[in-house]
């Protein structure tokens, strides 16, 4: 997650609550756990492809 590209849309945490979090001060998202439980690397795929800056990086693809 590239915090200093995110503008605070928020799409990727209403995609994909259980990997990102945004601060309720600024609306910058940040990632849970940078290591992605395998589970949910479809919805941080997901959450990566609604980002309007693509902040969002996945080092597996």
């Amino acid at each position: 997650m590239d915090s200093g590209a995110c503008v605070g849309a928020g799409l990727c945490v209403l995609t994909a609550p259980e990997v990102f979090d945004q601060d309720p001060e600024d609306g910058i998202a940040t990632a849970i756990d940078e290591d992605v439980p395998p589970e949910l690397v479809p919805l941080a795929r997901e959450a990566r492809a609604v980002c309007p800056v693509e902040a969002i990086g996945l080092t597996d693809d």
